[in-house]
């Protein structure tokens, strides 16, 4: 009788495993519904408040709770910041501020604001013309840096942008204006820069030096900011300001920064230097480009 009691005991067992893992199999593995682990209420509200003695500079400040990341957007594309964000918007105009909060399990949730700036700020006036790329005379504001021998890489204008294109193999291509800069004062440069898709051996490279650019010859004056795969950027696809998604360091500082400060009053030239081996099939598109004091 024990002997049989015992083996009864083990084939419910087993007849109770087999049930189990019959239902788990039925589940798909990435299936999260009725977990219990999703938020899907995440609350994505937040405050705007202008910052008191700064000029046009406004603290975003996000509601914490259940919120595990935060992720902005100004107008420049979506970038991960902190639930408490401070943020210059040196010209006039209307700005749609998104803020999209993740909570737990990946529930996710957005509310924006409108932001207007009535008068720009009279110290951090943008000093790029053409920046935008939107009309011909805005193109015209800029200057071909011919460096690829054979002309394989290159820079077209369109929706008002610019992107270079390059085959790979090295090929690279610049463009640059001239900007009138004022002895010891501190200037940020940004811009926003995208691509759908990856590169491999490839930088992105911004300059601000007062070597006048050369065709044929490669610019190395002052690098201030870029993209490089070597660095660990632009492996993959990307979009943002220039300032949140490099991740090349400042020739003067050392370190990740756009702050540029000059030792004497006068002429630089902002530059943009572009190529690589096994390059983007997309290229790399660039606008909004600023030269601001800071």
């Amino acid at each position: 009788m024990k002997i049989n009691l015992i083996k009864k005991q083990g084939l419910l067992a087993l007849f109770f495993m087999a049930t189990v893992l019959s239902l788990t199999s039925c589940q798909p593995e990435d299936s999260v519904e009725n977990n219990g682990l999703t938020n899907d209420n995440v609350d994505a509200s937040f405050t705007v408040t202008p910052v008191e003695g700064k000029v046009n500079t406004y603290k975003l400040v996000a509601q914490p709770k259940g919120v595990l990341k935060s992720l902005w957007d100004i107008g420049a594309g979506t970038y991960a910041g902190k639930m408490e964000e401070e943020i210059s918007l040196p010209d006039a105009g209307t700005y749609t501020i998104v803020h999209t909060a993740i909570g737990a399990g990946g529930g996710k949730a957005t509310k924006s604001q409108e932001v207007v700036v009535a008068t720009s700020d009279p110290l951090k006036g943008n000093l790029v013309q053409g920046g935008s790329f939107a009309t011909a005379a805005d193109q015209a504001k800029w200057t071909i840096l011919n460096l690829s021998a054979s002309g394989a890489a290159f820079w077209s204008f369109a929706n008002s942008s610019a992107t270079i294109h390059s085959p790979g193999g090295w090929a690279q291509e610049g463009i640059y204006q001239a900007i009138d800069v004022v002895k010891d004062k501190e200037y940020t440069i940004d811009m926003k820069v995208s691509s759908p898709s990856g590169s491999d051996e490839t930088w992105f490279e911004v300059y601000a030096g007062k070597s006048v650019p050369q065709s044929g010859v490669e610019y190395k004056d002052n690098k201030v900011m870029g993209l490089s795969t070597w660095d660990g950027c632009a492996k993959a696809g990307f979009s943002g300001m220039l300032s949140k998604v490099g991740c090349v360091k400042n020739d003067k500082t050392g370190t990740v920064s756009n702050v540029v400060k000059f030792t004497e009053t006068g002429k630089i030239y902002l530059l943009i230097r572009s190529g690589g081996n096994t390059f983007t099939k997309d290229g790399i598109t660039v606008t909004k480009i600023e030269f601001r004091g800071k």
